[in-house]
């Protein structure tokens, strides 16, 4: 079991930045796979980035990648997207999730939305 809790959305213009933060409790962090999900106004939700739990391994969709660096902290818990050279298309709520496999999230935290203006 772990609950997640996402912080640092907000509003930039296009080609700013945004730091991301998904801080979770729980005895049993080191142990998930971290990822970032994003749903935007109308549509599904999309895949961003996610990350192993040991940080051997990285992924991002490719509609981010090299604009977005995904790292964790195992002994703080936390998990952090920096999200750079953001575009209107980043316009989201995004989701932090836990799972033992990427892809397969079992826990979710409530969403921090980004708007991106033009």
């Amino acid at each position: 079991q772990v609950d997640l809790v996402e912080s640092g959305g907000g509003w930039v213009q296009a080609g700013g930045s945004l730091s991301l933060s998904c801080v979770a409790s729980g005895d049993s962090f080191t142990r998930y796979a971290i990822g970032w999900i994003r749903q935007a106004p109308g549509k599904e939700r999309e895949f961003v980035s996610a990350i192993s739990w040991s940080r051997a391994n990285t992924y991002y969709a490719d509609s981010v990648k090299g604009r977005f660096t995904i790292s964790r902290d195992n002994a703080e818990k936390t998990v952090s997207l920096q999200m750079n050279s953001l575009k209107p298309e980043d316009t989201a709520i995004y989701y932090c999730a836990a799972g033992d496999y990427i892809g397969e999230w079992d826990y979710w935290g409530q969403g921090t939305q980004v708007t991106v203006s033009s």
